[in-house]
């Protein structure tokens, strides 16, 4: 280590977003140059590639800096050779048979905008407890160069998108390599042509994500933006995507001389991978569709994470055909034949091509990502299995979480430190670790929770001032947002994707009653917003608009502010520092909603419907539920129901339960509930608990090490 200068010391850190979850080697970057770090959304790598020489030379040339440098450098390098992981104990044969993870969107950190929502950021926290725990597992993805769009709301309070380029020369990533040193470069015959890409690879801990780019001199112009956006275009460019993710990703994966035991489909997205699968099992073994179906299916593992038939990706004959029709020529099935794997009635011609068939055909294993989600599915495909009872379907659930050092709050993690068993993260999913918050004092948590919170008021009213200054406000406007929120005042946050049956404006069916909450003279609330509606979902930036539009009449104004484009880095601020966190979709439409786990680890009580994860983690004393999980036929009938119900939590229970203080000024019952939730919630919804779950019902099974019986998930 001595022989590399400081800089390379820097660049090596900067490669592997190891970095994203460990805020004190983060501090380390945004200490070089804190305003130019927050120019280049968190990024060490263009924060590298920008600072000037002089002032890289000036910052490194202190001893203590050179030494924090050091320090980190070696805690990566053991991290990466360490062998005595869980993973070594418990999934062995995945060593030799590693997990291919394929995913359309993978939310690790801000700096590498490909992802939209929680689809994403659970495929990188997916990633990044797959690293700590030594689980041997590749990433599958699409490298999008303008990623998701950045959000911008008019004077009218409109949402318009606006896209940037990612380059990746600011980026951890590189290309991907043949064994021979060769640069990937994949191709896929299609009844227009081929289609070409080419290979990035990051690395993510002990884990590499594999990204697929079509933006290649060998594509026509058309090609070369197939993956410019998440979620961009029409069925025709979705379709190419997912072509270029399954059987592209699984293409990629063999030239790097990589051959996965076990494909793991996160959503109905990357199914076309299992056909890939197939057709290379035919061809080296000369054996015939059915037969290599049901050895690719026996190595398959199916994650679904929509609860709405509307969600489900479905593409016309002739467009399957066009696309894939070469793919299926190479499979030797008919035209009809194909179009069956991806039909619940294979018979009925009028039917499309589902992916979700299609991986549920394909895959021995099957899972929603909460119980909940686990029965909605179950009855939701049912019809695939007539002659099952809906109990019979095997679709069984493994319940969401969230990797615990990606969303703690450094100084709760601090406090943890202080009281936890030593080296608690590595035993997060014992209950009996997280036992330790109850050695904390009341008054040491209240003001440790205190500290975030006044840290999020600093946030957003410096958020909220570029966000009016971005839109031209008037000086006095702009100055204004210095005085927004306070920080001595009840705070609910709601952060997610405006979605209509998420009901983010639900509270506003009765404005009079909510200016009585926000406007209380000795008890106030107030509310953070934040969340992008999908660019041609109307209803949805209608929902942002109305929101921004009262909260900025009296008596709402600064007591009500919506935050625009929530990233990962908004996320983190507001999981980490307001005191409840709001969930009120219609259920059961949620298929699991991680964001109320990443809240209950900093000690934040939900206040949720019973839907997704939270049927699965209320006890009457570690948050607050909305309703008792019933649902009316009418749903004008069911927002009223539950919009009373919520009021009513809010105004006899939530609100003096808040400013019950004793005479320090701590609220001890409000304080119990914090302990419960972090008691009884930490060493469930963490994904190290979820990975450990999957490895052993499901990869460690499917690479061949045992038999699984799907149903007992």
């Amino acid at each position: 280590m001595t022989s590399r200068t400081i800089h390379d010391k820097l660049v090596l850190l900067s490669r592997n977003l190891w970095w994203a979850w460990h805020p004190d080697v983060l501090a380390i970057f945004r200490d070089l140059n804190p305003a130019l770090f927050q120019q280049v959304d968190n990024n060490p790598v263009a924060l590298l590639a920008n600072i000037s020489p002089q002032v890289l030379e000036v910052r490194t040339a202190d001893t203590e800096f050179h030494a924090r440098v050091d320090r980190a450098l070696r805690q990566l390098e053991r991290y990466l050779v360490e062998q005595d992981t869980w993973s070594a104990i418990h999934a062995g044969p995945l060593r030799a048979r590693p997990v291919a993870y394929f995913s359309a969107e993978f939310g690790i950190h801000e700096s590498l905008p490909i992802y939209s929502g929680g689809l994403g950021v659970l495929a990188g926290d997916h990633l990044k407890s797959a690293s700590d725990l030594g689980l041997p597992l590749y990433g599958v993805g699409l490298f999008y160069r303008e990623g998701y769009f950045r959000q911008r709301l008019d004077n009218d309070g409109w949402q318009n998108s606006v896209y940037q380029v990612n380059d990746p020369a600011t980026l951890a990533m590189e290309p991907a390599l043949t064994p021979d040193g060769s640069p990937v470069q994949i191709s896929l015959q299609t009844r227009q042509g081929k289609i070409y890409g080419r290979a990035w690879k990051v690395a993510v801990g002990r884990c590499t994500l594999v990204l697929i780019d079509s933006d290649v001199p060998e594509n026509s112009p058309e090609d070369r933006t197939l993956t410019a956006r998440l979620y961009g275009g029409d069925t025709y460019t979705r379709i190419r995507q997912e072509l270029l993710l399954g059987v592209g990703g699984v293409r990629a994966l063999h030239m790097m001389g990589i051959t996965p035991g076990v494909l793991h489909l996160n959503e109905g997205h990357s199914a076309f991978a299992a056909l890939e699968a197939t057709r290379i099992r035919m061809q080296e073994d000369g054996i015939g569709f059915q037969e290599a179906s049901r050895e690719v299916a026996m190595r398959t593992v199916f994650t679904t994470h929509t609860p709405v038939d509307a969600g489900h990706d479905r593409f016309s004959p002739a467009l399957v055909e066009n696309t894939l029709g070469p793919l299926r020529e190479e499979l030797h099935l008919s035209e009809h034949d194909f179009m069956g794997t991806g039909r619940v009635n294979p018979a009925d011609h009028g039917e499309p091509f589902t992916m979700t068939v299609l991986a549920l055909r394909m895959s021995r294993a099957a899972n929603g990502v909460s119980a909940l989600h686990g029965r909605i599915s179950r009855k939701m495909w049912n019809r695939l299995w007539p002659h099952s009872s809906e109990s019979q379907v095997p679709i069984g659930h493994i319940t969401n979480g969230v990797h615990v050092l990606s969303w703690l709050a450094p100084e709760m993690h601090a406090l943890y430190d202080r009281h936890f068993t030593p080296q608690w993260p590595l035993q997060q999913s014992n209950p009996q670790v997280w036992l330790g918050i109850d050695r904390v004092e009341d008054a040491e948590l209240w003001e440790t929770h205190r500290l975030l919170k006044v840290r999020l008021v600093a946030f957003v009213r410096e958020w909220l001032a570029r966000q009016r200054t971005r839109r031209g406000a008037s000086p006095d406007l702009i100055a204004r947002s210095a005085t927004l929120l306070d920080p001595e005042v009840l705070t609910i946050g709601f952060a997610r994707r405006f979605a209509t049956y998420k009901r983010a404006d639900l509270l506003f069916g009765d404005l009079e009653r909510l200016a009585r909450l926000v406007d209380h003279p000795e008890r106030p609330v107030q509310f953070v917003f934040a969340g992008k509606a999908h660019p041609n979902d109307e209803g949805g930036k209608a929902l942002i608009q109305r929101i921004v539009n009262v909260a900025s009449e009296e008596p709402f104004r600064g007591r009500i502010v919506f935050l625009e484009d929530h990233d990962m880095n908004v996320g983190r601020h507001l999981v980490q520092g307001v005191d409840v966190w709001l969930n009120n979709p219609r259920r059961p439409m949620e298929a699991s909603g991680t964001s109320g786990q990443k809240v209950l680890l900093n000690g934040i009580l939900n206040l949720s419907i019973l839907d997704g994860w939270w049927p699965e983690a209320y006890d009457g004393l570690n948050g607050f539920a909305i309703g008792d999980g019933g649902n009316h036929i009418d749903p004008t009938v069911q927002d009223d129901r539950d919009r009373e119900i919520l009021f009513r939590l809010l105004e006899n229970d939530i609100v003096p339960l808040y400013y019950d203080r004793n005479e320090a000024g701590v609220p001890q019952r409000w304080v119990q509930r914090m302990k419960r939730a972090i008691r009884t919630l930490g060493w469930r919804f963490n994904t190290d608990r979820m990975v450990m779950n999957y490895a052993e019902e499901a990869y460690v099974p499917a690479a061949g090490a045992a038999v699984c019986d799907t149903r007992k998930w």
